[in-house]
């Protein structure tokens, strides 16, 4: 065994130092023909389609780091020996680790640019994905058996496939088709010839047989991933199948980790909810609602089975909700209604199953005071025209009540976590262009780190004050003010029917909405049009290894309990999709805000061009700015070097191990042994 590992080592020498030669280096002497530094970042040649810019969003959002070359630009770089190629302290250098291409030659068969691409891949083993390209020999497929739309088709991940870079895929993959009246995808279906490998075929559309969809052609010494059909990063087929792209191009030794994420807070626990009016088309207790302030209406409010039903929803799914609870408004209701609350009493028994974040004791609005004589509100002014503010004390005693409350009833709490009331106190557009000054103090007062903001208004990440980042969360588009499915859907129409249709017009004045074609039937649906949409919205998002969380109410557990429909789809089609090596990640609430926390870094750190990443042989060594944690993702096997020894890298996930990691004591770089 040794003795051939010591002949094949030979051999790579030589081949090596051919392949300098042959890229215009010279004689690469003694040193020179060593196993070369293959440097961890990627080349990417663009030319303003979807398909390249979709592969460019995936090594973005993993942390990989990469080159963009601008093939629309006149003064972009030449693509030379000199260009992908050096050598550092006599050791020949790659400086990329994979090349992401248009198409197989963008630069024309024969030129010397496309020459100088293919030695470089020849003599350093690169891969290359041609990101969309049509089914013909020159990249080892039969011309097409079909070409065209591809909506609503299922491929799947061949056996080759999962037994290689597609392994973490357990199922079909369905192309969207979301319009009947529009093409959403384009491919070539194509009978693989030698030398190529299919990972992701379909069934000949019309024909017999099936035919690729992607896969790797092997050829002169180069190997290429070849994808055929047309993808944008948000459609579901390519979000489920990138991961297995970049693996493959990045032969599953990179920079940047991904996983997939999914986590639902449920707003209001303990407070009852205003319920939708339908004939007056708004909620009662708003102050722009004619139906007054909603006397006579019954809120919607958990009760004790809904409580016990929650809990034994979670045992047999699996999955953790956060409970984001308002302690003051439930004594409130609870005085209100006997003194007694079976709702509290139950969840209080089985604290232990849910987690708990902070709401504030009464769900007070935190910012500026509102001024509702008009429509819309506007925030009141102090006699000398400044704007008035809810007072920090104010502030604190809503953050600290609530906590306090529930330590003395023993829910598992963290006290840096919160979740503000209309995330108030936050800046809030357009009446309230800045933060409340008095926010930031009272939560550093409070040891409050982390803060919900809502992702539609402000999907980054920021800082509020010093001490306390947001931490962007997803509405869901099950409204807070409905407890059935009638009310869901009566709602829904108002806001997506056009005027002429009986609706609100909403839909026909906002450039990013759409009218319904017709109102929904308010019988069924909610459960027919409106929860394949969210659920397909919300597993865009954990699929694309997004950890933001979403939220809903406690509303949405009651009554016709709506939530869960949409909770049931998003789980069984993930598991559907997924194999059980890649399961859906489910963080706290601080978990998601350092992750956050940590990207940010990591991208700042990138950008600063202080980050050193390089393999050598089955060694890769790592440096970055001191302090910074370095996302890594590595095959099985791998070993971390230690002060004394080696140790596990990483924990497992999707056939690799990945971890955010830094240098041992003593050492200034993060030091991998691949197996």
């Amino acid at each position: 065994m040794a003795q051939s590992a010591h002949r094949w080592k030979a051999v790579a020498a030589v081949s090596t130092a051919a392949g300098l030669i042959a890229l215009g280096l010279g004689a690469p002497g003694a040193t020179a023909a060593t196993t070369p530094r293959i440097d961890l970042k990627v080349l990417v040649v663009d030319n303003g389609d979807s398909p390249v810019q979709a592969i460019t969003a995936q090594l973005r959002s993993t942390g990989i780091p990469y080159t963009v070359v601008d093939l629309n630009d006149a003064s972009r770089p030449a693509i030379t020996a000199a260009f992908l190629a050096d050598t550092v302290g006599g050791t020949p250098r790659a400086r990329y680790q994979g090349v992401v291409l248009p198409n197989e030659a963008p630069f024309g068969a024969g030129s010397a640019e496309q020459t100088a691409l293919e030695t470089y891949e020849k003599t350093y083993g690169i891969p290359q994905v041609d990101a969309y390209t049509w089914a013909h020999p020159e990249v080892g497929l039969d011309y097409s058996a079909y070409s065209g739309t591809l909506d609503g088709r299922t491929a799947d991940v061949t056996t080759a496939g999962r037994a290689g870079w597609f392994g973490y895929l357990d199922g079909a993959v369905t192309f969207e088709d979301n319009s009947a009246s529009t093409q959403e995808s384009y491919g070539f279906v194509a009978t693989p010839r030698t030398g190529f490998t299919s990972y992701v075929d379909v069934p000949v559309p019309g024909g017999t047989g099936r035919g690729s969809l992607i896969g790797e052609y092997a050829h002169d010494g180069r190997r290429e991933l070849v994808v055929t059909f047309a993808y944008n990063q948000y459609q579901q087929q390519f979000r489920v199948l990138a991961r297995g792209i970049v693996e493959w191009l990045t032969q599953g030794v990179h920079l940047g980790q991904a996983r997939n994420y999914f986590e639902v807070h449920v707003d209001d626990v303990f407070a009852p909810d205003s319920r939708w009016d339908t004939a007056h088309n708004c909620t009662p207790g708003d102050f722009t609602c004619p139906g007054g302030d909603g006397e006579g209406t019954v809120p919607i409010r958990m009760t004790a089975a809904d409580a016990q039903y929650a809990a034994q929803w979670q045992q047999e799914h699996g999955f953790k909700l956060d409970m984001v609870y308002n302690a003051g408004s439930g004594e409130e209701w609870k005085t209100e209604n006997g003194g007694t609350d079976a709702l509290a009493t139950r969840l209080l028994a089985d604290k232990a199953k849910y987690r708990w974040i902070n709401h504030t004791y009464t769900h007070k609005f935190l910012g500026c005071v509102q001024d509702t004589t008009s429509v819309p509100w506007s925030c009141a002014k102090n006699a000398d025209g400044t704007t008035q503010y809810l007072s920090r004390s104010e502030i604190s005693a809503e953050i600290g009540d609530n906590y306090n409350w529930g330590v003395s009833k023993g829910l598992p709490l963290n006290r840096a976590e919160l979740v503000t009331g209309e995330h108030s106190g936050l800046r809030t557009l357009p009446q309230q262009p800045d933060d409340n000054p008095n926010l930031a103090g009272a939560l550093s007062a409070n040891g409050v780190k982390w803060t919900a903001s809502d992702n539609s208004r402000e999907p980054e990440q920021r800082s509020v004050g010093s001490g306390t980042l947001t931490v962007p969360r997803y509405p869901m588009n099950v409204y807070y003010n409905t407890g059935t499915d009638a009310e869901m859907a009566d709602e829904y129409n108002w806001i997506y029917t056009s005027a002429a249709d009986g609706g609100s017009g909403l839909c026909e004045n906002n450039p990013s909405s759409t009218c319904l074609p017709a109102p929904l039937d308010t019988a069924t649906g909610y459960r027919s049009y409106i929860v394949p949409q969210e659920a397909r919205t919300a597993l865009g998002h954990a699929i694309s290894g997004d950890p933001r969380p979403h939220y809903a109410h406690q509303s949405n557990l009651a009554e016709d309990r709506t939530l869960y429909p949409v909770l049931n789809k998003v789980l069984a089609d993930y598991q559907a999709l997924f194999a059980d090596n890649t399961p859906l990640e489910n963080l706290a609430q601080a978990a998601i805000g350092a992750e956050l926390q940590r990207r940010a870094a990591w991208q700042a750190a990138l950008a600063s061009g202080k980050v050193t990443a390089y393999r050598v042989g089955n060694t890769v060594t790592i440096t970055a700015p001191s302090g910074t944690q370095i996302p890594v993702t590595a095959p099985e096997g791998t070993k971390k070097q230690l002060l004394l020894g080696t140790g596990t890298f990483g924990t497992p996930y999707a056939g690799r191990r990945s971890a955010w990691t830094t240098p041992e004591v003593l050492q200034s770089a993060v030091t991998l042994k691949l197996p």
